[in-house]
């Protein structure tokens, strides 16, 4: 079995059960996204389109958009529920519900596509950055977050003594999403990674927040029935061997990527076939406190 493969109806129906709350909940994801619009500082762009890929409840959008006063904005999202949150009150944004595997746009049409924490819910990386290497324009860039395996390891350690089930979805790694994007024909790759923990007083606060967040095992290997109470008991005997200071940490590994399209005419490879990381930015861990 593919460690990556997902359900894409499991996915679906995890964020659309979670659209309505989704804002209030999704503290982590709030977290990455204004960290990622920040990294927008380090792109002299001026786009005149922009994709946001996997833009939930559009919020991104509306900050990108007063970023980019000139720039029309497409709010991209699988899940009905997340677009119908988007509305129509701001011309400058256009919502489009659409696989962001296969979008609807023409080729060479988006000057920069913006994606925060999507990618995690494709389990087919070089295709997904195929799709936005059609659609980057000529110098035009993308900015995206994701998560690196290190991401929800107290989780899976646990899950692993209690059963043997699959329940925690698997992360690339850094340096592999460096090669991808150089594969899809990106140039000048920057990424970097920092380390984000959520603390919890229980499994059940952190298990309540990640559905909240419309994070749903979609694993094929995962357990189909209900989860028995010796199981569940066994969990959070597990996940007591991690606790610091009376909470018990969640740790999500945030990875950070910014790449060019190619200019016209040249390959669509790197001649190093290295991705650049800037050392001083590996390894940060920070600390946010998860509902309660």
């Amino acid at each position: 079995m593919h460690q990556y493969r997902l359900e894409k109806t499991r996915v679906i129906k995890g964020f659309e059960r979670a659209a309505a709350g989704y804002e209030l909940a999704a503290v982590l994801p709030r977290e990455v996204r204004t960290r990622l619009l920040e990294r927008l500082d380090y792109l002299s762009l001026e786009p005149k389109i922009i994709v946001d890929m996997g833009a939930g409840t559009g919020v991104a959008a509306r900050k990108l958009s007063e970023r980019y006063p000139q720039a029309g904005i497409v709010a991209l999202d699988i899940s009905h529920a997340m677009v119908d949150c988007i509305g129509d009150e701001n011309p400058q944004i256009k919502s489009l519900c659409a696989d962001a595997l296969g979008t609807p746009l023409p080729d060479q049409s988006v000057d920069l596509i913006f994606s925060n924490l999507m990618l995690p819910w494709c389990d087919d990386l070089d295709a997904m950055l195929a799709e936005f290497r059609r659609l980057i324009a000529p110098q035009g860039a993308i900015s995206f977050s994701t998560f690196g395996p290190d991401t929800l390891v107290e989780l899976r350690r646990a899950w692993q003594r209690a059963d043997d089930f699959e329940h925690v979805h698997a992360f690339l790694d850094m340096h592999d999403i460096g090669d991808a994007l150089m594969r899809a024909g990106f140039v000048e790759p920057v990424m970097d990674v920092e380390r984000l923990t959520m603390t919890y007083a229980c499994v059940s606060d952190l298990l309540l927040d990640l559905r909240r967040m419309g994070s749903f095992n979609a694993l094929p290997g995962r357990r189909h029935g209900l989860t028995g109470n010796r199981t569940f008991r066994s969990l959070e005997q597990a996940y007591e061997a991690f606790r610091e200071d009376g909470t018990l940490p969640a740790t999500f590994e945030v990875i950070y990527g910014q790449a060019w399209g190619p200019m016209p005419g040249s390959g669509v490879l790197l001649d190093d076939g290295i991705a650049h990381v800037p050392i001083d930015k590996i390894g940060k861990r920070q600390n946010i406190r998860g509902q309660q």
